[in-house]
């Protein structure tokens, strides 16, 4: 039984790996202008190609889907550690108000730099998003010590995310500076604009921030169990519970740093992923979780960019659409469960 299980999630692993190269390619491939595959496939092998298809492909599609991988995995990782963390299926930074809470301090930084001229580097914006999580968890937390159900926290997080969200729109509309007004786009979630300069601290971020979620594998896994089988088995509760908060935000603060607020994708693909691969281990919940968020974003970046090109959607529009009807079947599930 455990070795069909194991089988089972390797050929998951396969699967999703494979469907999220699939979409990078064509990710790459696609777009207002159709680039031949033989193109895209001789940026690959001889690193570059003619005419103007090198700069579509090098300095615009390309740095913007591997963006996508990266932060798309990260997103739905930050909403697999916030869902253990709670013991609540549709926890996540966009419902809890954790990304609003980033999206509000990234805004106010911007502003506040752009007015007066200075340069804004990647750092910046992401540690002004990890303040800005951390803030907003902190109050989630504060509201959980309050309320006697979950729902009612969920709820919290709800209005949370909305008061951020409301300052947010309130400073991004009354900007004067033409800079500080295209940020509209940015606080509804979007991944334009990124360029190969952002690519290296994203990557590195979020590859630390993995590598440390891995680690802690085993201590989560007991952590899933209870808590008085987590102590039994020596798991320090207070000291993973700051872990799981630490990382889920920088997580989080790392996407909305370059791509504004993306919603649902933190609550649907964990649990999508589960399904798939038939179990709950965080050893394969973790990286499934990861290629998931990058594979579901990559899809619906694809169809942001391409539904009604050259116009463009929200990120968040798309991955709505998808997300809400898969948050609702948890509900629904959870409830039926109850009964």
């Amino acid at each position: 039984m455990r070795d069909k299980r194991t089988v089972r999630c390797i050929m998951a692993l396969c699967l999703l790996a494979a469907g999220g190269i699939f979409c990078l390619l064509c990710n790459i491939r696609y777009g207002s202008i159709a680039i031949p595959f033989r193109e895209v496939i001789k940026l690959f092998v001889q690193g570059e190609v003619d005419g103007t298809d090198q700069r579509i492909l090098m300095e615009i599609r390309f740095p913007r889907a591997v963006s996508v991988w990266i932060l798309g995995g990260a997103l739905a990782l930050s909403g697999y550690l916030l869902q253990t963390f709670f013991h609540n299926p549709i926890a996540g930074p966009f419902v809890l108000g954790i990304a609003s809470g980033s999206k509000l301090v990234v805004a106010l930084v911007m502003v506040l730099f752009l007015r007066n001229s200075v340069r804004i580097s990647s750092g910046v914006l992401i540690s002004a998003a990890f303040v800005g999580a951390l803030l907003s968890m902190g109050l989630v937390l504060l509201m959980a010590g309050r309320v006697n159900s979950m729902s009612m926290l969920v709820v919290s997080g709800v209005m949370i995310g909305y008061i951020c969200s409301a300052v947010t729109d309130f400073v991004v509309t009354f900007a004067e500076d033409a800079d500080i007004v295209n940020l509209h786009n940015w606080s509804k979630g979007s991944f334009s604009g990124i360029s190969w300069s952002n690519v290296p601290v994203m990557a590195v971020v979020v590859s630390m921030a993995v590598m440390a979620v891995f680690v802690l594998s085993k201590p989560i896994g007991a952590y899933q169990l209870g808590e008085t089988y987590a102590k039994s088995m020596g798991v320090n509760i207070r000291a993973l519970r700051i872990w799981l908060i630490l990382l889920s935000s920088i997580l989080s603060a790392c996407v909305v740093a370059y791509a504004g607020p993306i919603s649902f994708v933190g609550i649907a693909v964990p649990h999508l992923v589960k399904h798939l691969m038939g179990t709950n281990r965080p050893v394969w919940m973790i990286p499934a979780s990861f290629l998931g968020g990058s594979m579901f974003c990559l899809i619906c970046d694809f169809i942001a960019r391409t539904m009604f090109a050259p116009t463009e959607l929200s990120i968040s529009t798309v991955t709505a659409v998808f997300g809400a009807p898969v948050v609702l079947l948890i509900m629904t599930g959870s409830r039926k469960e109850g009964n």
